[in-house]
């Protein structure tokens, strides 16, 4: 009987799971993308396909090809679940944290679900993705402290942009995004898909 089946058998309600019992439901489930929105409530990803994993890595490697010339922080890949300050436990596609905020983490906080909003994040909407859902992940992410937020959206051919104390800004593609304030430096070309 595999761990979540037994949870599951034992009646242990998801919106009532700590921290580390929900981090010991994802290391004994690895074949599962499990995130906690601020509600408790359980969200099973589903994998996405050629095109969306594609695309995702692309965005990675732009944004760690610049952190790498840069040295500001470190990047983390969508494998990385975040315990966000409001309650959720978040896994974006992309994420980026500044240096110091990174190191003043003690290193246990480093090598589970680090306990802090990234400063950059960007979410890219596959065709299983509900729109709606994605939009309150991202003002999720800003309610946490996240700086900066891109949601890319090959589906309606825009990106929507997400910042603190401002309403999110839609445009379309092609585009071309960049902000000084969080990634001195960088910009991302981003093409129709």
């Amino acid at each position: 009987m595999s761990p979540l089946t037994s949870m599951l058998k034992v009646n242990i309600d998801p919106l009532q799971l700590t921290d580390e019992q929900f981090y010991q439901l994802c290391i004994h489930n690895p074949d599962l993308n499990i995130e906690r929105n601020r509600q408790g409530v359980l969200i099973f990803m589903p994998p996405v396909g050629g095109e969306s994993g594609n695309r995702e890595i692309e965005l990675g490697i732009d944004i760690g090809l610049w952190n790498r010339q840069t040295g500001l922080g470190k990047v983390f890949s969508s494998s990385t679940i975040f315990r966000l300050p409001i309650g959720s436990s978040r896994s974006p596609d992309v994420a980026w944290i500044e240096n110091s905020r990174w190191q003043a983490l003690a290193p246990e906080q480093r090598q589970k679900f680090p306990p802090i909003a990234p400063d950059f994040v960007i979410e890219l909407r596959s065709r299983t993705d509900d729109l709606p859902t994605l939009q309150d992940k991202m003002q999720e992410y800003i309610d946490s402290g996240v700086r900066l937020a891109w949601l890319v959206d090959p589906q309606l051919q825009q990106v929507e942009i997400y910042r603190p104390g401002q309403a999110p800004e839609p445009r379309p593609l092609p585009t071309e995004l960049s902000d000084e304030t969080v990634l001195p430096g960088f910009t991302l070309h981003l093409d129709a898909f």
